[in-house]
């Protein structure tokens, strides 16, 4: 089973920018204990600040992954076109925040990505991205 993790904007930064909301691993060290915590999912990472490197990384991953986890940081609230790659796609895809983006500023309340993915899971920290790999394991012959 492969499931691509695509993270937008930002996310580069995890472990050093605002640790009270994201904290303080770092992302690549995070996704060294998910590949040590599921050592039978082939599990490929893709973080990009550009929208349209989220949007080719989706299209690479969407025909051949089992799943997609994709946290398009900002670009959540304001792509149209990564909400239309997503559904232009075979692979199901959950959206992953960090932080509860429905109890942060009213503008991030809005998502482009939500009515497209299978899921959505936000506010958990990144347990998020953890759950989200549980589910597509457990629905893997879906």
């Amino acid at each position: 089973m492969k499931i691509a993790i695509i993270n937008g904007p930002n996310l580069n930064l995890l472990g050093k920018r605002e640790p009270d909301i994201y904290g303080n691993l770092s992302f690549e060290s995070f996704f060294e204990a998910l590949q040590t915590k599921f050592p039978t999912i082939q599990l490929v990472y893709f973080q990009s600040n550009v929208e349209g490197e989220l949007i080719d990384a989706l299209q690479l991953h969407g025909f051949d992954a089992n799943g997609i986890i994709i946290n398009p940081g900002g670009y959540t609230h304001t792509s149209v076109a990564i909400g239309d790659a997503i559904a232009s796609i075979p692979a199901k895809v959950i959206e992953v925040h960090i932080s509860n983006i429905h109890a942060r500023e009213d503008f991030r309340k809005l998502s482009h990505v939500s009515a497209k993915a299978v899921g959505t899971i936000a506010g958990l920290g990144l347990l998020g991205y953890s759950l989200a790999i549980e589910w597509f394991i457990q629905h893997k012959s879906a």
